[in-house]
């Protein structure tokens, strides 16, 4: 009976250890693909950063402007003054189709025609 419980001692003993073995392997292999990752962050970090940096070069406004006066002819922009900007009244929106045909035709016996009368206010009894 010793001998039996032994054994399964021994055995359970073995399982433990190729089960921490096996977690520690995966604890290992997540690490390694943990520090890969932060270090292609870093290097994405790093290329914004770069990124950020090129275009605020580009867009200076002297070199803009010189730009703009090399393709003057080509582009013909001119700075905004607040003569280019209008009122809202001045805008002219497309006016709707009309359609000139009837499509269907409701009869009436005078009942909207009453309804939409406008009102007289002589005709009102206190």
């Amino acid at each position: 009976m010793r001998s039996l419980l032994y054994l399964f001692t021994a055995l359970g003993v073995i399982a433990l250890a190729a089960w921490a073995y096996r977690e520690n392997h995966l604890t290992r292999q997540a690490m390694n693909e943990r520090g890969a990752l932060e270090r292609e962050i870093v290097l994405l970090k790093q290329s914004i950063s770069i990124q950020r940096t090129e275009w605020a070069y580009l867009n200076r406004p002297d070199r803009l402007r010189d730009l703009v006066d090399l393709n003057f002819e080509r582009l013909q922009l001119v700075p905004i003054t607040s003569d280019h900007f209008g009122e809202i009244g001045t805008i002219a929106y497309p006016l709707p189709e009309v359609r000139s045909e009837v499509v269907d035709t409701i009869e009436t016996f005078g009942a909207i025609e009453h309804l939409m009368a406008p009102l007289d206010p002589q005709s009102e009894a206190p």
